[in-house]
């Protein structure tokens, strides 16, 4: 997995936690664990479509989930499989982009079917040391 994010346990289902320098980064990081969850040979996926991708909630813990979804929710609407991801967040309203190719099984090896962002474990916080952190379990 790349620097800034980190699956953790949590009984059936998967824990995903971004790690950024912003909070931003923190959510680009998060959506870069949950398709690294998709695809195992993540490092293959290419970038060769953009998709705009915008959400809102009614907080930034609510963001980041709505996030998560919206992004598994035009992967699957586009038949993709996103590897970059470009955040702007203002307010409690995120605007950005998401990368990727269409899913190929002779290339992609397909890790886990991931239904959803949850509201377990929800936490999206900067810490004493400035870092943000931005996690949730997702359902597999």
């Amino acid at each position: 997995m790349k620097n800034g994010s980190e699956t953790f346990e949590h009984g059936a289902d998967i824990g995903v936690r971004g790690i950024g320098r912003t909070l931003a980064e923190a959510f680009e990081h998060g959506a870069e664990v949950m398709f690294s969850l998709m695809v195992e040979n993540m490092e293959e996926v290419r970038p060769e479509k953009i998709v705009e991708i915008s959400c809102e909630s009614y907080d930034i813990e609510g963001l980041f989930t709505a996030w998560l979804n919206t992004l598994l929710a035009e992967a699957d609407m586009h038949g993709m499989i996103f590897c970059r991801f470009k955040a702007e967040i203002r307010d409690n309203s995120l605007s950005g982009t998401a990368s990727g190719e269409p899913v190929d099984p002779d290339r992609h090896r397909l890790g886990v079917e991931i239904k959803g962002a949850t509201f377990t474990e929800l936490r999206v916080e900067q810490e004493d040391s400035g870092r943000w952190i931005a996690q949730c379990v997702v359902d597999v």
